[in-house]
């Protein structure tokens, strides 16, 4: 039973199929290929000369391992192999084949299809009739009369005919055998000629680490917007329950901010969000993840601790600072404003204070943020906080550096980011380019 299965089961119609496509797509060169052969003085005898059709199918093998040079025929034969060949899918390579060995595998690969095919198919062709007509030779006079005239003597005695249909099923059986072998060489092949080069592996592991670079960024923008959100309502709401029946007037507004943070930050989440479910990168403005320094004036005014805001220069001139360094100067402040209302001690008597300067001489966006200690310090939580080490990232990602810590009895955060980045820089051409 077994053996059966292997010879007529699913895989191996499967695989047959496949070897059958392959010799509809030689057909093209082999008559190509018999066109030369008539040319050269053989046509009159091509269709009944076996020799002369074995060399047009030498001459079609050269022409279609040239089109299998081609880089489209690759992910065609990959889409092929693993639909029919039973190939798992993950040892085979994705993608047109753009260096030279992929091509030469891919050319490879697409003659031995081909070549295994054109046989199979050929003899799928004229095997089956034939092997049916040799069974059916001891019950029909007529047919024996026909293919026995000018045959051997021998083929007419009563034991060669009782022979007959077991000769006619023995090469039904050597067909399927032989569909089913070719069908395994293509199998084992394969992951050899289809399968992913260095290069390819390279490439995909690179779209790996650019695919997870983004999900990063995205899981920072969630961390700093959401966390910094959750931070200010939680200590509004809280401050508002407790003079709810005192103080009526900071009950509205600390209402109103609750509502001007989670209205900002549903904006975010949704942007952020967006960008997950259509799997694209954020626009070449880079603005697409969020807000930036233009936008510090509502983060500071409903942030829930009171902020002291220092500038030198003009941060929020695009002209002066790029937007992409403007969106991560802003996260940045977001996140030290999140610490100081996680962990610090600030009031309305010392605010934290914010020095946000643009270094024109230095190239540099210097930012500063001091918050009262409190009773304990501004550090990442244990066991998952990410925020310093969030600006950390965003800060290196930038070519820039940031360092926080206890100083001089205040927990300071100091950033500096350049003014302009590679990211920045190619935006721009890539924009001046389009004008």
């Amino acid at each position: 039973m077994r053996f059966l299965a292997a010879l007529f089961g699913r895989r191996a119609r499967l695989r047959w199929l496949h070897l059958i496509i392959g010799g509809a797509l030689l057909m093209p060169y082999f008559l190509v290929g018999t066109v030369l052969v008539g040319m050269a003085g053989g046509g009159e005898q091509l269709f009944s000369s076996l020799p002369a059709q074995f060399v047009a199918f030498g001459l079609a093998l050269p022409m279609a391992a040239v089109t299998g040079f081609f880089a489209l025929v690759r992910p065609l034969s990959v889409a092929a192999a693993r639909a029919l060949c039973g190939v798992p899918p993950a040892v085979l390579a994705d993608g047109p084949a753009r260096t030279r060995q992929a091509r030469v595998r891919t050319a490879g690969w697409y003659t031995l299809h081909l070549a295994l095919g054109g046989i199979i198919s050929g003899a799928t062709l004229a095997l089956p009739p034939f092997a049916v007509a040799v069974i059916a030779l001891p019950f029909f006079a007529g047919l024996r009369e026909t293919w026995l005239l000018d045959g051997p003597e021998a083929l007419r005695e009563p034991w060669a005919l009782a022979l007959a249909p077991f000769a006619g099923l023995a090469m039904l059986l050597a067909l399927a055998l032989a569909a089913a072998v070719a069908g395994e060489v293509l199998a084992r092949r394969a992951p050899v000629l289809l399968g992913p080069t260095p290069e390819d592996r390279l490439a995909a592991a690179e779209r790996r680490a650019a695919d997870l670079a983004v999900r990063n960024r995205l899981a920072r923008e969630l961390h700093d917007s959401v966390g910094h959100a959750l931070s200010a309502v939680t200590l509004q709401a809280g401050a508002a329950r407790r003079v709810l029946d005192r103080d009526p007037e900071f009950v509205r507004e600390a209402l109103t901010a609750i509502e001007e943070t989670t209205r900002r930050t549903v904006g975010e989440l949704d942007s952020v969000l967006g960008l997950l479910r259509q799997d694209r990168e954020p626009d070449e403005e880079g603005t697409a993840y969020g807000p930036g320094l233009d936008a510090l004036g509502g983060l500071l005014a409903h942030c829930g601790v009171p902020v002291a805001y220092e500038r030198e220069g003009d941060p929020e001139d695009p002209g002066v600072v790029d937007p992409v360094v403007a969106r991560e100067a802003y996260r940045i402040v977001q996140e030290g404003l999140s610490n100081a209302l996680r962990h610090g001690g600030g009031d309305a008597a010392s605010p934290v204070r914010l020095l946000i300067a643009v270094r024109e001489r230095e190239r540099e966006l210097m930012i500063v943020m001091e918050n009262p200690l409190g009773e304990r310090p501004a550090v990442a939580r244990p066991g998952g906080g990410r925020g310093l080490r969030g600006i950390a990232e965003r800060a290196v990602l930038l070519g820039g550096r940031a360092e926080a810590g206890p100083y001089d009895g205040v927990w300071r955060l100091t950033a500096r980011l350049p003014l302009t980045t590679a990211e920045s820089t190619g935006t721009a051409d890539r924009a001046e380019g389009r004008r």
